[in-house]
């Protein structure tokens, strides 16, 4: 007698991915939690002299340099002034040659979704307020729409040497 054997199953795709929440000025934005260190409370940032304004400087994390960008001016408006709910998520972005601790001045930090996959939908072409190739995908919540972020994008390679720059040159 022949069988047939059941096929594998199908790879477990999830049903939701959690980010980390955050406002700059008054839009919402989300990073995927994975590329998320910690959270640290805004302080005083050292200036690098001869990098681009939205490279804020950098700050010493437990005797290690951090290199800081501002999100609100790197998406073209005026660079933050700290307030009260002012943080930097410090991230950690994989690229060729190891992985790049980066901070992101935000003005201020929200929650940790779940965010279903299939519930984010592409970027309109215009709107946002920001580049669309920032953008990897919008996500629909009771408040509005929350932009999820394309971080490679947001962090160019250019802007990338720069940090990397900032953080030996302090």
């Amino acid at each position: 007698m022949h069988t047939l054997e059941s096929a594998a199953p199908a790879p477990h795709l999830p049903t939701s991915v959690q980010h980390l929440t955050f406002r700059v000025r008054e839009a919402g934005y989300a990073l995927p939690i994975e590329l998320v260190r910690e959270i640290i409370e805004y302080a005083e940032i050292t200036r690098v002299p001869m990098m681009p304004a939205y490279i804020h400087g950098v700050l010493n994390l437990r005797g290690n340099v951090v290199p800081v960008l501002d999100l609100a001016a790197r998406f073209g408006m005026e660079l933050t002034e700290a307030g009260k709910r002012t943080c930097i998520v410090i991230i950690a972005l994989p690229l060729e040659d190891g992985v790049q601790r980066i901070g992101l001045v935000v003005d201020a930090v929200d929650a940790v979704l779940d965010i279903d996959p299939h519930g984010v939908v592409p970027a309109p072409p215009f709107g946002t307020g920001i580049r669309a190739d920032f953008i990897a995908g919008m996500a629909q919540q009771e408040q509005g729409f929350l932009i999820i972020l394309n971080m490679p994008q947001v962090l160019s390679l250019e802007d990338i040497r720069y940090l990397s720059q900032a953080a030996k040159g302090s």
